[in-house]
């Protein structure tokens, strides 16, 4: 087992993933965002057209299922980039996601790691 794959059980056993999100409680909210200057902490350059997400603890590479709980549309999104930074908030996601959660501010969400494929 890959130090990565044990950081993703050992995220789910605490909770830190998967977590059913409940709406008005300001804890699982996503956001949309951009980087002003262009680059992201992957090193990318980021793009609002990408399916991409910025996420605190996740590494980079990790693909994301996101739930808009408000409309029950999902996207996978791969992390490559930290945030957010305010509190209440669990993931922010590039325009091109947010279009396909149907959101255009914030909105409660569930993330779910999706497992890595082998070849």
């Amino acid at each position: 087992m890959t130090a990565t794959m044990r950081w993703l059980a050992l995220a789910c056993l605490l909770g830190m993933i998967s977590q059913p999100a409940v709406a008005g409680t300001g804890h699982e909210l996503a956001t949309i965002y951009s980087q002003p200057d262009g680059k992201t902490a992957s090193g990318e350059l980021f793009s609002p057209h990408k399916l991409t997400a910025a996420h605190r603890t996740l590494p980079f590479g990790t693909m994301v299922r996101v739930t808009n709980l408000r409309n029950g549309k999902t996207v996978i999104v791969r992390i490559n980039d930290r945030g957010p930074f305010t509190k209440g908030r669990i993931i922010d996601v590039s325009p091109a996601a947010a279009a396909q959660l149907g959101f255009s501010d914030l909105t409660p969400v569930t993330l779910d790691v999706v497992p890595a494929t082998t070849p």
